[in-house]
């Protein structure tokens, strides 16, 4: 038994092997300053804009996956001083080889290049991050990091084990900001499926892009992580030779050209070739903009910790109880015990509640819809409103193609409040995104905005594109929605076979808090 003892734990020891961190030195980085933020081109376009608006912020919705990334590679180009970049994942694809490449081509211009990225979503990606990391005005930093295991998920797993109460929660937090003047918030990561470059299957997502007085907010929210002791430079767990990130650019560089005729950026480049299309973003709505951010330090936090302290109790606290109308949009949507009652509160107390999440075909995390299929009948008893996204688009639908891919899951994270308030960030309505993740957004108040955001509730509430949840005389639910144009009502709830046992086990009461 002793000698079966030791062979395992030379197992795990060889299984876990990496490099345990190195001593780095960890500058301590500060915000740009008014005068400097005002040298810059965009800072110059920002406050011309603003000029008029006495104090207020600008904001634009961006529901395009298209508009969404060429929007990051034009602040890329355009940017004079300053990228900081913040995301719980980075894929490997051609939007990420895209972005990466502008970020090299902005650091060779003498831009501060800051890419700050969730140790999670390193997994296998050290070389590359070294790399681009060696280029002397770039610097890469990992969240809540671990010393071994790094090179692939299952061994990071096994090394999260003894830290299990720290290394689940993680920074799921999703932030751009170009010069300290432009910034974007919202749920998407970098990788294909969030630009809509991914085939079959993409992310419905949305982004809220803003210049003002709230980007001030936003970019104190990156200072306070960056500086953080559990953001550490990648460089303690990853070596590269000075000059990798030239041999990253080449490679990033041939990949592009090999792809430059692919439909993705065919499409891209006749899309923006209409000149009667008109600008990007379109026009600004202003208002009054609040940036709202978990601390920095949650993930460390021992426990649950008390609701007033996260970033979701005070949203709730600055939301307040609508006067008329609530919309949340969520792609995972877990309410449990207390969120039910809360909506269900609301619902009987005449305010119109209605939600949007994935159906069961249509959701990557069946775990996660299975905690809140217990919960529909509540909500609809209530007088609640509930639509889940299907996996595909109606066949006959006259829906425009630009709104989603024929296959798709929703991946947004918004409220909107009333007739004036929208909520845009990173958090899902989940236990995870209130209790054990970090998460960012901003609450603007602009009645042009929520007009806006609610025309994108109405189309995605469209039987073309999601099934109206409701419920039978003898107490069952169906799904209603449209099949080559004609009305159609489902009794039971669409999803495979897999797909319904994995929502089994997310109804197991005691993972609810977990997800």
């Amino acid at each position: 038994m002793r000698r079966l003892l030791a062979v395992l734990a030379l197992a795990a020891a060889v299984l876990l092997a990496g490099c345990a961190g190195s001593p780095v030195a960890r500058g301590h980085g500060v915000m740009l300053t008014p005068a400097e933020i005002e040298a810059t081109w965009l800072g110059q376009w920002a406050s011309l804009s603003a000029e008029a608006h006495d104090g207020q912020s600008g904001f634009a919705l961006l529901s395009s996956g298209q508009d969404a990334f060429t929007l990051r590679v034009l602040l890329s180009e355009q940017a004079d001083r300053r990228l900081d970049v913040q995301t719980y994942l980075m894929g490997d694809g051609l939007t990420t080889w895209a972005l990466l490449q502008r970020l090299l081509n902005a650091a060779e211009r003498g831009v501060q290049v800051r890419l700050m990225i969730d140790d999670i979503g390193a997994v296998g990606q050290g070389r590359r991050l070294a790399a681009l990391n060696s280029h002397p005005n770039i610097q890469v930093r990992v969240y809540n990091p671990t010393t071994i295991g790094r090179g692939h998920l299952t061994t990071r797993v096994l090394a999260s084990v003894p830290q299990a109460g720290r290394q689940h929660r993680r920074m799921h937090n999703k932030l751009w900001i170009t010069d300290g003047a432009v910034a974007i918030v919202g749920g998407r990561n970098l990788g294909d499926e969030y630009y809509s470059a991914s085939e079959p299957r993409n992310f419905t997502d949305l982004d809220l892009m803003m210049i003002g007085p709230v980007v001030e907010s936003l970019s104190r929210s990156f200072e306070l992580y960056w500086n953080h002791g559990l953001a550490q430079p990648v460089e303690r767990y990853h070596q590269a030779d000075a000059n990798a990130w030239e041999a990253l650019h080449a490679a990033l560089t041939e990949r592009l050209s090999e792809h430059a005729d692919s439909p993705y950026f065919s499409d891209l480049r006749e899309r923006y070739a209409d000149a009667e299309r008109g600008s990007l973003v379109g026009e600004l709505h202003w208002g009054e903009g609040v940036a709202l951010w978990d601390p920095p330090g949650k993930p460390a936090w021992p426990g649950r910790p008390p609701l007033a302290r996260t970033m979701a109790g005070e949203l709730l606290a600055r939301v307040g109880e609508p006067a008329r109308r609530l919309v949340v949009v969520s792609a995972y949507f877990v309410p449990g015990r207390n969120g039910t009652s809360l909506l269900r509160a609301l619902a009987e107390a005449g305010v119109e509640v209605e939600i949007i999440t994935n159906s069961l075909e249509a959701t990557d995390v069946p775990v996660a819809h299975g905690a809140y299929q217990p919960r529909r009948s509540a909500l609809l008893d209530s007088g609640i409103v509930l639509h889940e996204l299907r996996a595909e688009e109606d066949a006959g639908s006259e829906t425009a193609v630009s709104v989603r891919a024929s296959a798709s899951a929703l991946h947004i994270k918004a409220l909107g409040i009333d007739d004036d308030r929208v909520f845009v960030g990173s958090a899902n309505a989940d236990p995870r995104s209130v209790w054990w993740n970090t998460e960012v957004g901003v609450l603007a108040r602009s009645e042009s905005l929520a007009a806006e955001f609610q025309a994108l509730v109405e189309l995605g509430q469209s039987p073309a594109l999601s099934y109206r949840v409701g419920r039978l005389e003898d107490g069952g639910l169906y799904w209603e929605a449209n099949s080559l144009g004609e009305s159609v009502r489902l009794t039971r709830e669409p999803g495979s076979l897999f797909r319904h046992i994995g929502a089994r086990v997310g109804r197991l009461l005691w993972l609810e808090p977990w997800l």
